[in-house]
């Protein structure tokens, strides 16, 4: 009887934390859902960012120092993030294509200690530099996290998704200034090559055509050198930014 008065009670705080928490999962859907192309449902993102919300709940874990606010913001902007992966461009059935070469990347940095060549990677794949070569141009809708999305021609990036720009509390403006830093320490261990296509693709907002002809390539060749530079910048964020794994 008293274990079982017990569960009641568990039961009824964890629906009292579900209950208070709810607004929490409004306001971060209602941001993410402006900056989206009109076809997104908003009630759709309120229903995943629930499942977040009941995830952040049943996981959450004080002896981090971090408060249950926190930690649900986390686990509710990933669940929304992770139910519009399909606006991202890439066809479902290359989708697996993206975890396979993050892995790949990863793996043959940490043998070779060193970032690794398309070469290097593609043997990590277990597949020829051409299959390589032409997955990558399978998977030229990648973008970061996969949560870029285009919308008239523009992408809305990582950064707005994370802290609505209107959102001054300092633990935003930390998240974001955190983020940036990795972002930059990503970008500088690239090769060269790929840096180029990300700073004339994201800094000076040249389309991929624009960019082979500043860079004397043929489009083909720079759009995969977007997409290996998105995969290598996507796998660093998770690995050195552990807060982004659930919006991955």
């Amino acid at each position: 009887m008293y274990a079982e008065a017990l569960d009641i009670q568990s039961a009824q705080e964890r629906d009292a934390l579900i209950v208070e928490h709810l607004p929490q999962v409004n306001w971060i859907a209602a941001r993410i859902h402006e900056k989206l192309p009109p076809n997104v449902q908003l009630d759709d993102l309120v229903s995943a960012g629930i499942v977040g919300l009941l995830a952040a709940v049943d996981n959450f874990d004080p002896s981090h120092n971090a408060s249950l606010r926190t930690y649900a913001e986390y686990k509710i902007r990933g669940a929304i993030l992770d139910s519009i992966r399909g606006l991202d461009g890439i066809p479902s059935h290359r989708r697996k294509y993206v975890k396979h070469v993050q892995e790949a990347i990863s793996k043959a940095e940490q043998r070779l200690q060193r970032t690794p060549t398309e070469e290097e990677i593609a043997a990590e794949l277990k597949i020829s530099l051409e299959e390589y070569q032409r997955w990558m141009v399978d998977l030229r809708g990648v973008s970061l996290g996969s949560l870029d999305v285009l919308e008239n021609s523009e992408e809305v990036g990582l950064l707005k998704f994370l802290a609505d720009d209107s959102e001054q509390s300092p633990e935003h403006i930390l998240q974001q200034s955190q983020l940036e830093r990795v972002i930059t320490a990503g970008i500088e261990k690239m090769p060269e090559n790929e840096r180029m296509v990300l700073s004339l693709y994201y800094k000076e907002e040249l389309n991929l055509r624009e960019i082979a002809s500043v860079m004397g390539l043929h489009i083909t060749r720079i759009s995969q050198l977007r997409s290996q530079g998105i995969l290598r910048l996507r796998g660093y964020i998770e690995h050195k930014w552990p807060s982004a794994r659930g919006i991955f």
